[in-house]
């Protein structure tokens, strides 16, 4: 019996701990969760959207392959990937140690309350559009036809995504010092 390969993408950040190595584990979480990691997009370090009082990001994005798996089933493992990183809630505007998003699955249209592909916010935000179009400019977004390369180009985010350099400590800082992490909001 053949068994369907689809091809996914996942975008991948983190502005907690150790943000590196908070991608490369998840990357190794992709993996063991049976899914074959086909392509890696560069590593961006952003601005964080619509987060206050948080440091910068590190963000890629994966092109993943998978057989006979439903996107539902996809994100559950996601979910457990993110839980065994350390994510214990996945709630929008906090900081956070890893955070997997399923960006596409194959051409699949899916809107529930726990999955809507694609990612209904993917074409706002240069830190996914500048990672997937470093690894699939032509790939075309099911429901707005149009290419990623397309939407990037037309893009009204302003936030700062710049390839990340380990080696460049000033890079770093000088995201991370524009963050006062000492204040908190109540």
């Amino acid at each position: 019996m053949h068994t369907e390969t689809i091809t996914g993408y996942v975008g991948i950040g983190s502005n907690l701990g150790d943000r590196a190595g908070n991608l490369l584990l998840a990357v190794r979480g992709l993996m063991e969760a049976s899914f074959s990691v086909t392509k890696l997009s560069g590593i961006y370090e952003t601005e964080p959207v619509g987060i206050e009082n948080s440091g910068s990001f590190l963000n890629m994005v994966a092109e993943i392959r998978a057989d006979g798996i439903t996107p539902s089933q996809v994100m559950a493992r996601m979910l457990r990937i993110e839980y065994l990183l350390g994510r214990k809630e996945k709630s929008l505007k906090r900081p956070r140690t890893i955070d997997l998003d399923l960006l596409f699955y194959g051409r699949e249209r899916l809107n529930t309350e726990f999955l809507t592909l694609p990612h209904p916010r993917l074409h706002l935000r240069n830190f996914v559009l500048v990672p997937l179009t470093e690894i699939a400019p032509n790939l075309v977004h099911p429901a707005l036809h149009r290419d990623i390369k397309t939407l990037l180009e037309h893009s009204t985010d302003t936030s700062a995504v710049k390839r990340w350099d380990p080696n460049d400590p000033a890079a770093t800082h000088a995201l991370a010092s524009k963050v006062d992490l000492n204040s908190s909001k109540d």
